[in-house]
């Protein structure tokens, strides 16, 4: 009877699987199949023209990666104090399983409250209007779980024998930080942060009030009042407001340039998290 039970979980699990899957294969084919015609080098590189219908998604594009490094900058020192809070200087068992917690309560919060957050804090509060810097705060608290989730795992992993021989060796316990900590667990911080970017790539919720608009911006020109366009939100207003067949167009490829850097940033991270199991296992 226990190996029936088996057996059935284990092919349930492998048809749901094969479903999740399927359903993902499909949507990337629609995407593919309908955007690729779109893209050129001058839909890359020419700034959105007669809103949308014409020219490409460069400064969108400049937009998203813009939100995306300053995500990284600054969920990076945070993802790092608080990893390190709870892998080296929490010795409370309780304590650090409710910070553990709280990290994934942070990570399931829905994306459209970090984006009330920061049209009540950095938009209305402090002044700043629609800029590029409240919405890289936003997506680095939105990505900062999976970062310090991914640290914590790598720290936790370490070999005790490398903590022993700095220890032996005469290193007080910051020095042992920064000599051998950190540098061991900077792939798991490479992982985390390349998954997180891959989800604060798509997010358009947290943007939308507060970092990014439709169309009229270039380059950053400071901190207060200075929007960037970006793909996410430019792909919801063609959505919602055009019918236009030549809109339809470029909404698709806009969509395939997004999912392939969603896609680009998950791949990147296959590899650090296949060898950071891989070192953890034989360690």
């Amino acid at each position: 009877m226990r190996r029936t039970l088996d057996r059935f979980l284990t092919l349930l699990a492998a048809a749901c699987a094969a479903m999740t899957v399927s359903v993902l294969l499909l949507i990337v084919t629609a995407v593919v199949w309908r955007g690729g015609t779109a893209i050129s080098w001058a839909f890359l590189t020419e700034q959105i023209r007669l809103v949308g219908a014409s020219g490409g998604i460069f400064f969108n594009i400049v937009g998203t990666l813009i939100l995306l490094a300053t995500a990284l900058a600054v969920s990076a020192p945070l993802a790092f104090g608080i990893a390190l809070t709870h892998g080296v200087y929490l010795k409370n068992p309780r304590a650090r399983e409710r910070l553990m917690l709280l990290l994934y309560v942070l990570n399931g919060v829905p994306s459209i409250l970090f984006g009330l957050l920061g049209l009540i804090v950095f938009v209305l509060f402090l002044g700043w209007g629609k800029s590029w810097l409240t919405g890289g705060v936003l997506l680095g608290l939105m990505m900062l779980p999976t970062v310090t989730v991914a640290l914590s795992e790598r720290i936790q992993a370490l070999p005790n024998r490398y903590l022993e021989a700095a220890a032996g060796l005469g290193l007080s316990q910051p020095q042992i930080v920064w000599s051998v900590i950190l540098p061991q667990s900077f792939g798991g911080w490479i992982t985390g942060s390349l998954l997180g970017l891959a989800r604060a790539a798509g997010e358009t919720a947290p943007i939308m009030f507060t970092a990014t608009i439709f169309a009229g911006a270039t380059f950053p020109q400071g901190i207060k009042e200075s929007p960037v366009l970006s793909l996410p939100y430019h792909i919801f207003i063609l959505a919602q407001d055009s019918f236009d067949p030549a809109v339809g167009t470029k909404l698709w490829g806009a969509a395939l340039v997004l999912v392939f850097l969603v896609f680009f940033l998950s791949l990147a991270a296959l590899p650090a998290r296949l060898r950071l199991h891989d070192e953890a296992s034989h360690d």
